[in-house]
């Protein structure tokens, strides 16, 4: 259940304490305001971290002195065995943290908006992995905590957190609501793209100063740079006259070139970028949502759309790639891998590939519109992919993770660990 109490915490107030429905009802509410203002726009004319490793220096030992005379001699210090060597050279690798910058809306989400708006989210949200409210729309983690976490650092924190923030690894700049258009969202990816330019801008000049920055200037030129945003704008365009969609999403893709181009000239060169899932499969869409649904159940229009932004994408990044020699631009096809735990649902033991597990009703859909919140709550355990009827699931980001950092979806086909790692060699074992 969504219930939760205020004031009984001990410490007090300090920010708005949102109980789970009102939570989606805000934030989903902000996110469709921006689909609609887009629609009437249109209709007009990206080891845990460095933890950082004090290691002592190691003093030679001086042996004993033979005789009486003066500076006896002093044994030397045998040569450690080559497995220590090993070691040691090892843990010199892992002296460089490695080091993300993600941006995006609340499909990697990893507290901002939380923290921007001082909202003090209750349960269940965060129930799974956590075991306490994060920020994140979701039961647990987001498709870029798997990622962070297959890189052996931990998540990445919201750039407007603040408290308790380490940034040593890298910041996230990802919102909930946010588009790729200008002037939609409060934080859209420009303003995203300009609080990085600042991030760095601070970093190095503390360097600069002497001081310890979060992030080095190797470090920055090291990263990698993500980006997952484009699905409000393209919910967006979906619900506009389909002979203006070329245009519109010529223009949104365009912004993306800007945000690319910008990164490049402050060093970056490893950018690894997700097209957008397959929104008309999304619960939200299908229950409430009237129109040509395909032969699995999602809606065909809005599905159109998505597969129109992920071309443009994806060539996007093949001009791109082109242009930029000296970069490596991994485009993965998002909407591929969603798809299928929908058309293809009983490979991944999905008995209800449109079941919402915090919602109301039960199955199949355990969605209602107007009546938000978990009247009906599945289990922890339960195979269902869709947190709220928009969000995913820890289970279900854990899935698609795993299929998107393997390359077989991804344009080269690139495994993450290979970009972070700095090679760029096609896989063959994927």
């Amino acid at each position: 259940m969504a219930g939760a109490t205020n004031g009984s915490n001990g410490g007090g107030g300090g920010g708005k304490v949102i109980t789970l429905p009102l939570q989606y009802f805000c934030v989903l509410a902000a996110v469709v305001v921006a689909v609609m203002v887009l629609s009437l726009s249109f209709m007009s004319p990206a080891a845990m971290v460095a933890v950082r490793q004090n290691l002592g220096s190691v003093k030679a030992v001086a042996g004993n002195t033979s005789g009486a005379g003066e500076g006896g001699a002093v044994l030397a210090a045998p040569a450690p065995p080559a497995a220590v060597v090993k070691e040691k050279e090892q843990e010199q690798e892992q002296r460089t943290p490695v080091v993300l910058f993600n941006f995006g809306d609340s499909n990697s989400d990893t507290g901002g908006v939380a923290a921007a708006g001082g909202i003090r989210i209750m349960p269940p949200e965060g129930r799974t992995y956590f075991h306490h409210p994060t920020g994140r729309l979701s039961d647990g983690r987001v498709i870029i905590d798997f990622i962070c976490e297959s890189l052996n650092t931990h998540e990445l924190n919201p750039y407007l957190k603040g408290i308790g923030s380490d940034y040593s690894n890298g910041v996230n700049f990802a919102m909930a609501g946010s588009t790729a258009s200008h002037g939609v969202s409060t934080y859209s990816l420009n303003v995203q793209i300009d609080q990085f330019v600042y991030f760095k801008h601070r970093s190095l000049e503390f360097f600069k100063r002497g001081l310890k920055g979060p992030v080095s200037k190797e470090g920055f030129e090291n990263a990698l740079y993500m980006m997952d945003i484009g699905h409000n704008d393209a919910v967006g365009i979906a619900h506009t006259p389909s002979d203006k969609w070329d245009k519109k999403f010529t223009e949104i893709v365009g912004e993306i070139r800007k945000a690319i181009s910008i990164l490049y000239d402050n060093g970056a060169r490893k950018f690894w970028i997700h097209g957008t899932g397959a929104l008309g499969c999304l619960p939200a869409v299908v229950v409430q949502e009237k129109g040509e649904h395909d032969a699995h159940g999602c809606l065909a229009s809005v599905n159109r759309a998505a597969q129109m932004f992920n071309k443009k994408l994806s060539n996007l990044c093949d001009s791109m790639r082109f242009q930029l020699k000296d970069a490596t631009i991994v485009y993965t096809d998002m909407f591929a891998i969603k798809y299928d735990f929908v058309a293809n649902h009983t490979k991944y033991g999905i008995e209800w590939p449109f079941m919402v597990c915090c919602g109301n009703g039960g199955p199949p859909y355990n969605f209602k519109p107007g009546k938000p919140g978990c009247g009906d709550l599945c289990e922890p355990e339960s195979k269902v992919i869709s947190w709220d009827g928009v969000h995913f699931t820890d289970f279900g980001s854990g899935l698609a993770a795993k299929l998107a950092m393997s390359g077989e979806y991804s344009k080269p086909r690139v495994k993450l660990a290979s970009l972070v790692n700095g090679g760029s060699k096609k896989t063959s074992d994927s």
